[in-house]
């Protein structure tokens, strides 16, 4: 089983780390889904959002990186999508960030799919 190093930091408080560091690289529709009372949950949290193009993506998920490391000297436990720039997928166990282009997230339509998780948008990434 999988288990994130960094134990001192919740699943909660690295959500929020992920979050800040997509609003660093502003980020577009900021969600946190919080998926621990879904049933059959793979993680605790999800944290969306998108950007505008193949370099902000790209950009986005540096900064998602290097501000959760900065923070809590935590590393990914598993990164996908960095070739393809469309989505990118940056895994720390109980949390799980995504990082789009919009048609891909769309496409996927997580929040819908995951409709039961309580969802936090933040303020200031809506457009």
């Amino acid at each position: 089983m999988k288990e994130r190093k960094n134990k001192e930091l919740s699943s909660k408080d690295l959500s929020e780390l992920v979050a800040k560091g997509m609003t660093e690289k502003k980020g577009l529709d900021i969600a946190i889904l919080d998926l621990r009372k879904v049933k059959n949950s793979i993680t605790d949290f999800f944290v969306i959002c998108s950007g505008n193009s193949d370099t902000q993506i790209d950009a986005l998920a540096n900064s998602v990186e290097d501000e959760v490391y900065k923070m809590s000297k935590t590393e990914p436990w598993q990164k996908e999508g960095k070739a393809n720039g469309e989505w990118i997928l940056i895994d720390y166990v109980d949390v799980v960030a995504h990082i789009f282009n919009k048609e891909r997230r769309k496409h996927y339509d997580l929040e819908e799919l995951w409709g039961d998780a309580e969802v936090t948008y933040l303020e200031d990434s809506v457009v």
